[in-house]
């Protein structure tokens, strides 16, 4: 393990594109297992396919893209470019990811309708982004080397995606719908008697 864990920096400079979007494909779908985990159902590997699939297949290489294209767009690290950065992504990044993402799982899971859960949950969960995402990407431009910036926002995205995940499952993408399911279910495991 050790010896990965040093060889991951030189992957990352010597094979930017694919070592990125793998870290960020598998962050991104284990923040889908961590929800199930939370929920307290047993586990759902197809499901958690269905997000490594799509991650691996947008959402990194996206995020790879996107972070190029930006700092092409607005190079450096001053105050009013790095603020410009962060707007930018959140006017037209942010949105691009959560519509790609409830299209996607529609399509993967075979919906009748695949706008379904982009219609009723885009605008709560668009909002419930704008209180974490500008922190992360001020953070991201700010100090993370460009070749490092897909993998960051991947390790960011695992808590995202565990919201994401348990939104398009069960929630409204609200992050108040998330805690009140994990408070009920917490209350519910207080109250079962200890197992032998």
């Amino acid at each position: 393990m050790a010896g990965w864990w040093r060889a991951l920096p030189r992957a990352v400079q010597r094979y930017p594109w694919p070592t990125n979007v793998l870290l960020y494909a598998a962050l991104y779908s284990s923040g889908d297992a961590l929800q199930q985990r939370l929920r307290g159902g047993p586990a759902d590997w197809r499901q958690t396919r269905r997000v490594a699939a799509l991650a691996v297949t947008f959402h990194g290489n996206f995020n790879y893209v996107w972070m190029r294209v930006l700092e092409r767009a607005l190079p450096g690290r001053a105050p009013r470019t790095i603020l410009a950065k962060v707007v930018c992504d959140q006017a037209f990044a942010a949105p691009v990811g959560i519509s790609a993402f409830y299209t996607g799982m529609s399509i993967l899971q075979e919906k009748d309708d695949i706008f379904l859960d982009l219609k009723q949950k885009f605008w709560n969960t668009y909002k419930t982004g704008l209180m974490y995402w500008p922190f992360v990407q001020l953070t991201n431009f700010s100090f993370v080397p460009l070749h490092w910036r897909t993998a960051y926002t991947g390790v960011c995205a695992f808590i995202w995606a565990t919201f994401m995940c348990y939104s398009q499952q069960t929630g409204d993408g609200t992050l108040q719908s998330m805690i009140s399911s994990l408070w009920v279910l917490m209350a519910e495991t207080a109250k079962r008697p200890p197992e032998k």
